[in-house]
């Protein structure tokens, strides 16, 4: 993790969003570069000021949740909701966000949160992990030595060409031993697998990608 995580806050309740700016600034590695209280600034603001991460409100002027994956090209995303639907995380998470942070949660679970994305793992709290992995757990089977190396890489927020450096295999082989593990664990996507690894205590691999 860098010694400064710059931060943007996005929420249209101006008391919330001052807040978490007075709480988090507070903190010695974290600074707030700037702010968005409308969706239609999100991701001009995003590319105006580089950040490490971009703390989101799923519930701003408008439902945002689709807007999360051209955001996440451009910063790590953080996704604050008072949404309690499992569903809802789990698309957001399938649209690129890399925590699920409920806003009831104290600061500190979200400073956690914020430490684990920025040092490029994927963070959501245990119950949430529990509930998704039931909405969508299957029957495992055995995977080899190699397939357990790429849902480490997978889990650790790597994309295909990134995992095929770090093995010293084409980013087709990636893809091909992906196919076959979606098929072995009966899961659909990489959010699935990542949720997997995390319901199997599979660890993940730190990766440092900024």
């Amino acid at each position: 993790m860098s010694s400064l995580i710059r931060i943007i806050i996005a929420d249209d309740h101006t008391v919330f969003r001052q807040g978490l700016k007075l709480l988090l600034g507070l903190r010695e590695n974290m600074r707030i570069v700037a702010e968005v209280e409308s969706a239609d600034r999100l991701l001009p603001t995003v590319i105006a000021f580089p950040s490490d991460l971009l703390l989101l409100d799923l519930q701003m002027d408008r439902w945002v949740i689709e807007e999360i994956q051209p955001l996440s090209r451009v910063t790590q995303v953080v996704v604050l909701t008072a949404s309690e639907r499992v569903e809802d995380s789990l698309h957001a998470l399938r649209m690129g966000a890399r925590a699920i942070v409920q806003k009831r949660f104290a600061v500190e679970t979200l400073a956690e949160a914020i430490r684990a994305v920025a040092d490029g793992m994927v963070w959501i709290a245990p119950a949430l992990q529990a509930e998704l992995a039931a909405a969508g757990a299957s029957e495992t089977r055995r995977l080899t030595v190699r397939e357990m190396d790429i849902v480490r890489w997978v889990a650790s927020g790597l994309r295909n060409g990134e995992i095929a450096q770090r093995l010293g295999i084409s980013e087709g082989t990636v893809k091909t031993h992906l196919n076959k593990i979606f098929q072995k664990l009966g899961i659909r996507d990489r959010v699935e697998l990542t949720l997997y690894a995390m319901r199997e205590h599979v660890a993940p691999i730190q990766s440092r990608k900024r």
